[in-house]
């Protein structure tokens, strides 16, 4: 049985496939009672998550158990002084503590800000400044507590600690062990539907990371996510790689395939290795499954197994090589289906349930959502013509599944939504057949391994070294990762270029930068080409690099 049928309104053509998505909530929808209750109280034993790890550890929930485990989270965090509006920063891996934290959250009404272990200190201190973090939830592992601990001491802020499956980190409450005497029963907390809901960090081309906020109605936008790009399907298992500090989570590790009825398979693993990923999805009988394409290219290249059970498999993150797409197809049966989205917005274009996937376009628009292609001056472009992806809201102006507001920056929330749509910052164009294809980022974000980097994040850290005098960062063709990180750099005077120099600045930026930030790639200039105004051009450094 699936809920998602009480909040949506589907229409389909002759041959069956959708055509318009549009979705109807309450003034009070809150996914954690209307959805995960919802399910504990007319299908208890409905399984939601199947969840395992790396030491050979299993465990199965039920939706009565997620219910159960999320109302003991609540009365704990709520009993300490958490309420409705409250901000918690939950870095929790692929731990199956996340499924309870979150839930427990959302039926607080509190702000939920996920975050990936890879962070640094530094910006861990970023994270908790600028959010006014209440409280933090995370992991006992890869030293995480320490950092936490480090940044808060940095920044003199005092947010409530709980860790979770440990007694011997200072400074924090074991979340787990309080959660076994608290109460099973949780009364429902007052919320709207347009309440904050959830605040993610993303990557900008200027400054530090954006915080993203998004509203309750966000989760009911991504069943067009799991239902019709992901096709996972109701009773069966869903698996997306992504860890939940990252937004993909939100795409593919719990919403959207928790609404339609899917169960969500989760591996709880630190290194990538393709065989053991193959090797869940057998065992465990993952009927579809996503991840960006780096894990599809190492798939290819070590050797792809028998998968029977799988059905489906989608990519999104960057663009998909053909050759990847043609392999992997060739070999399993099961075309890739590539889609394309932001942290800002749910699936905006995707090779949707119905149409044949074509290798490299990303498919048609969602259903749920109006959109053009605009060329500078705010004018439709023709057909075959690259133009600006931009998101046209309904008459109401209410769009669910785009994002409500900028932390703190009202300036930039206006900027992007400029001309009274939604612009993206992306570039693409429509080909004979109706087919969209990406064409690259407006602005500069570097797209590597799967992960959105802003240049002025590592940038920063580059001109802290004594021999920089000028630097810009930009993505290059890589193989494995999409792009690779590349600094181009001028040095101060009496630095002269060397395979030392370039070491010793490679370990000095790399050692203060989250290991997905690292620079791969150094090249030392005699000068930056820079406009009349003074800023470097990287548009000309790209276009030196794709010459060569």
């Amino acid at each position: 049985m699936s809920i998602y049928k009480k909040y949506c309104r589907e229409y389909f053509d002759e041959n069956g496939n959708l055509t318009k998505f549009e979705i109807d909530y309450p003034a009070n929808f809150n996914f954690g009672y209307d959805v995960v209750d919802e399910f504990a109280s007319v299908s208890p034993d409905k399984k939601a998550l199947v969840w395992c790890n790396t030491e050979n550890e299993e465990h199965f929930f039920t939706f009565a158990d997620i219910k159960k485990y999320s109302n003991q989270a609540a009365n704990v965090l709520t009993s300490s002084g958490i309420k409705k509006g409250d901000r918690v920063m939950v870095i929790l891996k692929r731990h199956y503590e996340y499924w309870f934290v979150a839930v427990a959250l959302h039926k607080i009404g509190a702000v939920m800000i996920p975050a990936t272990h890879m962070l640094t200190v530094k910006d861990y201190e970023y994270r908790i400044c600028s959010s006014n973090a209440d409280a933090i939830i995370c992991t006992p592992q890869n030293d995480v507590p320490n950092n936490i601990r480090t940044a808060i001491n940095n920044t003199n802020t005092h947010p409530l600690l709980w860790c979770v499956q440990s007694d011997n980190e200072k400074g924090f409450r074991n979340l787990t062990k309080e959660m076994e005497s608290a109460s099973t029963e949780f009364a429902r907390i007052p919320t709207l539907a347009t309440d904050n809901m959830l605040l993610y960090f993303t990557s900008g081309t200027t400054g530090n990371p954006k915080g993203v906020i998004h509203d309750f109605t966000y989760p009911l936008a991504h069943i067009v996510t799991a239902k019709y790009w992901q096709q996972a399907e109701d009773n069966g298992l869903h698996f997306t790689v992504a860890e939940t500090g990252w937004a993909k989570a939100s795409w593919g590790k719990i919403y959207g395939q928790w609404l339609i009825g899917s169960a969500v398979m989760v591996y709880d693993f630190d290194n990538f290795e393709p065989k053991q990923l193959t090797n869940i999805i057998n065992t465990y009988g993952v009927t579809s499954f996503c991840a960006p394409p780096t894990v599809y290219r190492y798939l290819v290249r070590k050797g792809i197994p028998d998968m029977p059970k799988l059905r489906h498999a989608s990519t999104a993150g960057e663009k998909l090589a053909d050759e990847v797409f043609k392999m992997f197809t060739s070999r399993t049966g099961i075309p890739l289906c590539e889609g394309y989205g932001q942290t800002e917005t749910t699936l905006l274009m995707g090779n949707l349930k119905g149409y044949t996937p074509v290798e490299g376009s990303m498919g048609i628009i969602s259903p749920m959502y109006n959109i053009e292609l605009w060329d500078k001056m705010g004018h439709p472009v023709p057909q075959g013509e690259i133009g600006e992806v931009v998101v046209v809201p309904p008459e109401n102006g209410k769009q669910a599944g785009i994002f409500i507001a900028y932390l703190d920056n009202d300036e930039q929330y206006r900027y992007v939504w400029r001309g009274g749509v939604y612009h993206t910052g992306d570039a693409a164009w429509q080909d004979e057949n109706g087919l969209y294809w990406f064409h690259g980022r407006f602005d500069d974000i570097i797209k590597t391994g799967g992960f959105r980097v802003g240049p002025y994040e590592i940038e920063n850290v580059l001109t802290e070294h004594p021999a920089v005098a000028e630097c810009s960062v930009i993505g290059v063709p890589d193989a494995l990762r999409g792009q690779a990180i590349k600094a181009v750099i001028q040095l101060c005077d009496n630095y002269y270029p060397s395979n030392e120099l370039e070491t010793e600045i490679k370990n000095f930026c790399n050692s203060k930068l989250a290991e997905y930030k690292w620079i791969r790639i150094v090249e030392f200039v005699e000068e930056m080409p820079k406009t009349i105004s003074g800023k470097i051009k990287k548009t000309e450094l790209r276009e030196k690099v794709s010459e060569k």
